[in-house]
């Protein structure tokens, strides 16, 4: 099963959890009439909503690339983060406004110890198929996945801290604070609304994932080999679940097109191996110049014009520059 198919897969199952346990809200409110397990249930009418649109999203990412999307359809998966993130923030402003509603309606409470085990049950069953949805998403490398799972585990950290304030009313019988806890869940639940949506905009901007960057960079600084002299104007972009990474590598100048081309495919491999295979690269291949020679880590070279002085680490900076490092050590050597 390819991972666009397995996303799918688990965002269908997702979106029927999503209802199922809607349901059960629904009916805890019912037994209760408690402000704060109302302000629970709308949150996952959200929750059902979002599961729609990250539903159709996967779908649409999982189409293979045409004429008109030559880099696939995986921005879909951003615009439905974005959307979900958006349905999170108001399901916050309706649990402040049907508190607020609240106060001027009373509504007396009961039987919480039945609604209790009721929500409890949902908190439960919400974090364990969070937690699934950001594993598959982080494997999967699909931002709608990971969207979803925060925004169920988000659902089960709301719904614990109401069952602890419930249980709080239900020794103290101080009802007010049924409201209190509404309001708490209602600020909680926007600014985890922003930060959804705040992820998904920075993919549709393409903004550079430095988390990812780094774990890269790592990468190619544990396995760099002897004829990548250097590497430069290093890129990431996200495309849902896939990956695009552009780069330039330096390799030694009298290097035939077949064997700059075995450099490119070790590379190639290095990074399938660790992130699997939705990804793409494009590699720009340079000829070494002599002022690289310093920083040249090749030890067999037959053709080096000036001694090796140091080992030039890679790091973030320097690999996402445009600049050709063994430029910069040329000039300290005043070559």
């Amino acid at each position: 099963m390819t991972t666009a198919r397995q996303n799918l897969k688990v965002q269908q199952w997702i979106t029927v959890l999503s209802i199922a346990l809607f349901v059960t809200k629904i009916a805890a409110w019912y037994l209760t009439h408690s402000l704060a397990i109302l302000t629970d249930a709308l949150e996952s009418i959200v929750n059902i909503m979002a599961g729609v649109i990250g539903l159709y999203s996967l779908y649409v990412a999982a189409k293979p690339r045409d004429t008109d999307h030559p880099y696939g359809h995986g921005k879909a998966e951003f615009v439905s983060a974005a959307a979900e993130g958006t349905l999170v923030i108001c399901a916050g402003v309706m649990v402040i406004y049907e508190t607020i509603l609240n106060f001027i309606e009373q509504q007396p409470i009961q039987q919480l110890d039945s609604g209790l085990i009721l929500i409890a049950i949902t908190a439960i069953i919400n974090y364990i198929a969070g937690a699934y949805c950001i594993s598959t998403g982080k494997r999967n490398q699909s931002i709608a996945l990971q969207s979803a799972g925060k925004h169920l585990q988000l659902d089960t950290y709301s719904t614990g801290g109401i069952v602890l304030g419930l249980l709080v009313i239900l020794v103290t019988h101080l009802y007010w604070l049924d409201k209190a806890i509404a309001l708490a869940m209602g600020v909680f639940i926007i600014f985890n609304g922003y930060k959804i949506l705040r992820r998904s905009l920075a993919g549709i901007m393409d903004e550079a994932d430095m988390e990812l960057l780094e774990r890269l960079v790592a990468i190619l600084n544990q396995n760099r080999r002897h004829n990548w002299v250097d590497m430069h104007n290093l890129r990431v972009i996200k495309y849902g679940s896939l990956l695009h990474v552009d780069c330039h590598l330096t390799v030694p100048w009298y290097l035939n097109v077949h064997e700059a081309h075995v450099e490119v495919d070790a590379l190639h491999k290095l990074i399938r191996d660790e992130f699997g295979d939705a990804f793409e690269m494009f590699v720009h291949t340079d000829g070494c110049l002599p002022f690289g020679c310093p920083i040249c880590i090749k030890e067999d070279c037959t053709k080096r014009e000036h001694p090796f002085t140091h080992r030039m680490e890679w790091t973030l900076k320097n690999l996402i520059s445009n600049v050709k490092h063994n430029n910069e050590a040329g000039k300290l050597q005043g070559i």
